[in-house]
């Protein structure tokens, strides 16, 4: 199974991005799916996810700028990030899980104020 993330790029400050991620090669559909990022040194942190029926949680500090989406059906998952920060600044990463836990190679976000 592979994720392919896409979307990432250069922004100012108050813009907005649009990420998206689909997986090929599952014959399932995740339990869950989401975003997490990383900043050079730091751990990898939850960003969003959202469980197959709908239900979604995010990191508070993206909560009312960020909104995760999927279709479960093509095992797709989206982030709209908008009012972007320079600490939005991070590789996001794309996330889905069942039995494990599956990874994308990470898409680079970069927020200039």
């Amino acid at each position: 199974v592979q994720l392919q993330a896409s979307g990432g790029g250069l922004v100012q400050a108050g813009g907005s991005l649009r990420l998206s991620c689909a997986a090929s090669g599952s014959t399932f559909s995740f339990n869950r799916m989401g975003w997490y990022r990383q900043v050079p040194g730091r751990q990898r942190e939850l960003v969003a996810i959202i469980s197959r029926g709908g239900f979604t949680n995010y990191r508070d500090a993206v909560k009312g700028r960020f909104t995760i989406s999927r279709d479960s059906a093509k095992n797709t998952v989206s982030l709209q990030m908008n009012s972007l920060k320079p600490e939005d600044s991070a590789v996001y990463y794309c996330n889905g899980y069942y039995d494990m836990d599956y990874w994308g190679k990470g898409t680079l976000v970069t927020v200039s104020s």
